[in-house]
């Protein structure tokens, strides 16, 4: 990790992102990757230590991780968003949206309507640094069950990184 640079010179840092239902445990893993490169105990994304049915996170926040020892960052950013719930929460447009790169750091989730171009939060020409290249899935393994609305939602959004990857990677 210590020494990994993006093949595409154009890319800045492999941008991360991290989606899931509430409560799974997005800010928390971001803390945990941060913890063990820092080799000390970090709290940079702010997490929720009680169990609730709403998303502590409102924001898509950029988390970048500092090299040991030296002022220069990690070749990667985890984006962490609101959760997944079962009527509100982020849109699942939303979260497409950012796997292009249209979503501006530090936009403030609006879990009534989705975020459309012209809007404050809104990054109209994104750089291919500004779009996502990895997405990872995060849930509790210890949850009872996982509501089918917020199944339909994460396979959607499976779907759209699939398209997204046949159109900017074609075999």
């Amino acid at each position: 990790m210590k020494d990994f640079q993006p093949q595409n010179e154009e890319v800045k840092a492999i941008r991360v992102l991290l989606h899931g239902p509430v409560g799974a445990g997005k800010s928390s893993f971001i803390n945990s990757v941060n913890s063990v490169l820092q080799m000390r105990m970090t709290n940079e994304a702010l997490a929720s230590s009680t169990t609730s049915d709403q998303s502590f996170t409102i924001k898509y926040q950029t988390y970048k991780i500092k090299k040991e020892g030296k002022e220069n960052i990690y070749p990667f950013v985890f984006n962490d968003v609101m959760g997944l719930e079962e009527k509100t929460g982020v849109k699942e447009e939303d979260i497409k949206l950012a796997l292009k790169g249209h979503v501006k750091d530090g936009y403030k989730f609006n879990p009534v309507s989705s975020l459309s171009d012209g809007d404050h939060g809104y990054n109209s020409s994104p750089s291919i640094s500004d779009r996502v290249h990895v997405l990872v899935c995060i849930y509790d393994a210890n949850a009872s069950e996982m509501k089918e609305p917020v199944l339909q939602k994460m396979k959607k959004i499976r779907e759209a990184a699939s398209e997204l990857e046949k159109l900017y990677y074609p075999s």
